[in-house]
């Protein structure tokens, strides 16, 4: 109650955003485990001073990890904003965030509980924020557009000063005794005096003065991080260049000292009463004494580019001969002072907590490894008959990214599966030859068509193959109990979309691959995966494709975006199942996903205009039309169903994702946290979670109401009960949202639809009032 005076002085356009509505709707699904860390600068990390937890952004979500346990908490931003900076008080009892979009917000939250205070003060964005040593001021810093610099008494809810900076802003920190502050950037480094400001008066805003440091023969650097001194050396303030230049200034504002790092480049610093850490290039964290930039000695580094994580290699160990970019470069650095902890996170998104309390024999205390890009796509190990036939543990799932790697999870993994780099990860799987390259650098890089990366994946039924399709168009296959790579297809010329085996009750062992070359390939598993027919009917990218039906009855179903779904019907050949069109569905409405339902006879699609229409497989008529997002904007691009058919899952392009009853269609839950598009979502097996994965390259686990997942298990049925009987009709409908169509009856010919043949006299066509010209020359 204590904050409700403090709002009421802002103005109406600088109220929280949350709202209890919002809260009810999202209670009965909560944000268990983060497995990722948004792209990183120096101050995306900050450390608890009192318990030693680390705070870093994941999307629109603030991760609060204990590194002693591995245990998260987390800070969700209801506003739907990622976030770009973050700050622990010196108490540690609040954390100050920035965030970016429209009308971004500067946010005090406290830690355990919920936001207590807000500013809106920047245009564009907030590059980096800070605390005062006394916790009553936040200092923020606007993006590079924006270049507005901010003072925040909190806790009265005012601005106090203001200023505009002529250059970009890269880091920001504040006195010890809070009676300046100190920004740095792009050759800039000007030192903020807060004391004009104490005698101000009541609710008004002072501007900010400010003097530039003296740079001497560094006034072109580009300043990567600053940080006051603390305890005997707090009138001096350190600086380190992108370079790799170490400063020391005096309390004169003079450049005194600086120390060549000796490094390709440097990306911060941070500083305490005894150490200065800078982080540099190759995993590189240089130790010196801050009175006079004494060196000390140099950190361990991380682990290699590469690394095999089933075997026990130490991570300080020299790198081979002749070998480049062996380590991923440092990005972020943050200091507990208090359990004597340096917290890291280096290009290709690992984090690592080293104890330097003997910066000569520094231990690691904890360590992680997520992707470092886009992931794409995210498939959960099959339950099987025999459990003894499983490759990999109950529970696993496996996800692939732009990084080109391929990863598998296991977060209840005993200890003895574990390895020493990661808790929550089983292995990774290295695809291509690149791969250094694209970790060190932590982003994509051009393939031969300009694109890199693994986009799908597909677990056989029986749970011993892996098949992964990637941005270029190839097609491998792996042995899941090895990881190792049985077979390399060049499947396609773009990028491979889906990817489907065929499942068990089918009778046959078959592998679809769809590609945005509007081509699905039919590979057969019994004859190393040979190719066994191309089908050629969709005249646009393939968006799904799904197996169904008993033997001696499969079928294939696929949609796209030309906005059209094909039912494909196999017949028996003595070279195999070769598969001919039964239906054509065409929407009036792009088509992004599709799933099956549990017993194989129905598929819900995801639609652009965010409803999920459902359709029978036997008769390809539309069953029922829901609605897939609790909003009324963007499209809808996902949908999977849990295994039990209770619920399916959306998600639309606003970046929500959406639970719903599959019955009655009734909203159960909206969850948000990323801030990009989601790309993948996925029930686990045991019903208990649920998966969801985005272009944020972060991977989050919802954990489901026990309710919710009990329903699940009770409901969860078998596939279909048996055979359906083989139809020999060839129908295309046409949905309209006009009373139903008759059917139009077509030839059984294999060519691409759009080409209708001439209707016999006698047939009636309703449309939509206006005859096509073909038509109307006929009955005319």
């Amino acid at each position: 109650m204590a904050d409700r005076p403090e709002r009421r002085r802002q103005p109406a356009g600088r109220k929280s955003r949350q709202s209890q509505p919002r809260k009810s709707s999202s209670s009965r699904v909560t944000l268990e485990k983060v497995l990722g860390i948004s792209p990183v600068v120096s101050s995306f990390l900050t450390s608890d001073p009192n318990s030693g937890r680390i705070a870093y952004p994941a999307g629109c979500v603030v991760v609060l990890l204990n590194p002693l346990n591995n245990k998260q908490d987390h800070i969700i931003n209801a506003s739907r904003k990622p976030f770009t900076a973050l700050s622990f008080s010196p108490d540690g009892k609040h954390l100050v965030t920035g965030e970016s979009g429209h009308m971004p917000c500067v946010r005090v939250w406290e830690v355990g509980g919920g936001q207590v205070a807000e500013v809106q003060a920047h245009k564009y964005g907030v590059a980096c924020v800070a605390f005062s040593c006394s916790g009553s001021y936040v200092v923020s810093v606007g993006f590079q557009h924006d270049r507005t610099i901010s003072v925040w008494d909190w806790k009265k809810g005012s601005i106090i000063a203001t200023n505009k900076v002529s250059s970009r802003v890269f880091s920001v920190s504040f006195s010890q005794d809070s009676s300046y502050f100190v920004t740095a950037g792009n050759r800039h480094v000007k030192f903020w005096d807060l004391d004009g400001s104490k005698d101000r008066r009541v609710n008004s805003t002072v501007p900010l003065i400010g003097r530039s440091g003296l740079l001497g023969d560094h006034k072109n650097s580009v300043f990567c991080g600053v940080a006051c001194g603390r305890g005997p050396a707090a009138s001096n303030t350190y600086c380190v260049t992108a370079a790799g230049v170490l400063c020391l200034f005096n309390s004169g504002r003079q450049l005194e000292a600086w120390v060549n790092l000796k490094t390709a480049a440097a990306s911060g610093l941070v500083v305490s009463e005894d150490w200065v850490f800078c982080g540099c290039a190759d995993g590189v964290i240089r130790v010196f004494r801050p009175a006079n930039l004494q060196y000390v000695g140099t950190l361990p580094r991380p682990h290699r580019l590469g690394v095999d994580l089933t075997r026990s290699v130490p991570h300080s160990s020299p790198p081979p001969a002749g070998s480049e970019a062996a380590h991923p470069d440092t990005l972020a650095l943050t200091f507990d002072p208090r359990g004597r902890r340096l917290s890291c996170v280096y290009t290709d998104h690992s984090v690592y907590v080293w104890d330097v309390a003997d910066v000569k024999n520094a231990v690691r205390l904890h360590s992680a490894l997520y992707h470092s890009s886009c992931v794409w796509n995210i498939q959960v190990y099959p339950e099987l008959q025999d459990p003894s036939q499983a490759r990999l543990p109950p529970s696993a799932f496996l996800t692939c990214s732009s990084d080109n790697t391929i990863r598998l999870w296991h977060s209840d993994a005993p200890i003895r599966q574990r390895n020493q780099y990661s808790q929550d990860l089983l292995k990774i799987l290295y695809v291509g030859e690149d791969v250094q390259r694209l970790q060190a650098a932590g982003a994509e890089a051009d393939g031969p068509d300009g694109k890199a990366g693994i986009r799908v994946l597909g677990i056989s039924p029986d749970g011993k193959h892996l098949a992964a399709g990637d941005r270029c168009g190839n097609l491998r296959i792996f042995d899941l109990e090895s990881l190792t790579e049985l077979l390399k297809i060049e499947a396609h010329d773009s990028e491979v979309l889906c990817l489907e085996f065929s499942p068990l009750s089918s009778g046959v062992k078959l592998l679809a691959s769809a590609s945005r070359d509007r081509l699905i390939h039919v590979f057969n598993q019994e004859k190393n995966y040979n190719l066994q027919q191309t089908l050629n009917d969709h005249s646009a990218s393939i968006t799904a494709v799904k197996f169904t039906g008993q033997s001696p009855e499969v079928q294939l179903v696929s949609c796209g975006a030309d906005k059209s779904i094909y039912v494909q019907t196999a017949e028996q050949t003595p070279d195999g199942s070769l598969f001919s069109r039964r239906h054509h569905v065409v929407e009036k409405t792009t088509l992004y996903d599709m799933d099956l339902d549990p017993t194989g006879t129905r598929v819900s699609v995801a639609c652009q205009d965010r409803n999920v229409r459902v359709y029978s497989v036997e008769t390809g008529k539309l069953e029922r039309s829901l609605k897939g997002s609790a909003s009324d904007e963007g499209a809808l691009l996902k949908v999977h169903s849990d295994p039990s058919g209770s619920f399916f899952a959306t998600s639309c392009s606003d970046k929500n994702i959406t639970i719903f009853e599959a019955e009655t269609g009734e909203c159960v839950a909206t969850l948000f946290g990323h801030s990009e598009l989601v790309s993948c979502m996925r029930f686990s097996q045991d019903c208990r979670h649920l998966i969801s994965a985005s272009g944020d390259s972060c991977v989050f686990v919802w954990r489901l109401d026990p309710q919710m997942s009990s329903n699940m298990r009770k409901r969860r049925a078998p596939g279909p009960s048996g055979p359906r009987q083989p139809s020999i009709r060839r129908e295309t409908f046409i949905t309209v949202p006009a009373p139903q169509l008759p059917l139009v009856e077509e030839e059984e010919d294999q060519r691409t639809p759009g080409r209708p043949e001439p209707p016999a006299e006698t047939l009636l066509l309703e449309t939509n009032g206006k005859m096509p010209m073909w038509f109307r020359k006929l009955v005319g």
